[in-house]
């Protein structure tokens, strides 16, 4: 595993609209956010509407091509999650991409990119997208300088032991729960032995969480992590069973043997703490804490 080169202030990043659309004004917002450190260079087709995506296939493709490839683009971020990734992910130019690593940044439906760059080695950040920019907080912002310029993670602590154990150590891997099984399902997903799995979703009712850690489970994927770290469960409400999303993942990482904290702030929610993926991240039960290093590649 590799990071790409460090970021300084002003250089040059690319926004592109790979999957969902989104209000101008929130994009606008995010903008300024971004170019109060960088120098933010987006196409005009970026808000281009196709139904519920951000504008055709191709369109979509060609922008994450270019952001992907172009001299002088030293990270991505994508303007919003949604939907749409999936769909493009592989008519996109991973081998140049690997031999020119560049930042990839964003969450939700992003995910799809950041598995798909992490099973070729290269670590990316799953943070706020650029809507989402004016929301997050001061200490959010500076976690993502920190990532982005020093290869320097976040130290998430006071998580709720959901499951106790050893410390536990390994490559950061995950996002979007609904996303890391839909790569599991098309034969995409590279959990690597030992990795922590980190996890969270939104707006899925309990039951569906509990399919899809169950596909993961079957996949054989969940029996390789050394641990797993939960962030927001945002508004995985109980049916009418009333049974909750958080035990249901209770009872599902029970047979892992593994240390499981949740709590931690990343995801739908209010709170959406930068996590360095493909960093190597250390998993402390007892201090009901998880810290990230660089990778040494």
């Amino acid at each position: 595993m590799r990071a790409p080169p460090a970021l300084r202030p002003k250089s040059r990043v690319a926004v592109v609209a790979p999957a969902s659309g989104f209000p101008r004004e929130e994009l606008v917002r995010g903008l300024a956010v971004l170019a109060d450190r960088y120098t933010v260079t987006m196409r005009s087709g970026a808000f281009s509407r196709e139904g519920y995506l951000a504008g055709s296939d191709a369109r979509r493709a060609e922008e994450l091509a270019w952001a992907m490839t172009a001299d002088g683009i030293e990270a991505i971020v994508c303007a919003r999650g949604g939907y749409g990734i999936t769909r493009i992910v592989d008519r996109l130019p991973w081998d140049a991409f690997v031999t020119r690593p560049r930042w990839i940044v964003g969450f939700s439906d992003v995910t799809a990119l950041h598995l798909e760059a992490q099973a070729r080695g290269i670590a990316s950040v799953h943070a706020a997208n650029v809507t989402g920019l004016s929301r997050t907080t001061p200490r959010e912002r500076l976690a993502l300088v920190r990532i982005l310029e020093h290869h320097e993670g976040p130290v998430l602590r006071d998580l709720e032991v959901v499951h106790d154990g050893p410390a536990a150590t390994g490559v950061v891997v995950g996002g979007n729960l609904t996303l890391v099984e839909c790569q599991s399902a098309a034969g995409a997903l590279v959990v690597p032995e030992g990795g922590v799995l980190v996890l969270e979703d939104v707006t899925e009712r309990p039951y569906r969480l509990d399919r899809m850690l169950t596909s993961l489970a079957r996949a054989g994927h969940l029996g390789r992590v050394s641990a797993i770290v939960l962030g927001d469960l945002t508004d995985c409400t109980p049916g009418p069973d009333g049974v909750t999303a958080e035990a249901v993942l209770r009872e599902r990482t029970a047979c892992l043997g593994v240390p499981v904290l949740a709590g931690a702030p990343f995801g739908h929610g209010r709170r959406n703490m930068p996590i360095p993926l493909g960093f190597t991240a250390t998993v402390r039960p007892l201090a009901g804490t998880c810290t990230f290093a660089p990778p040494t590649g």
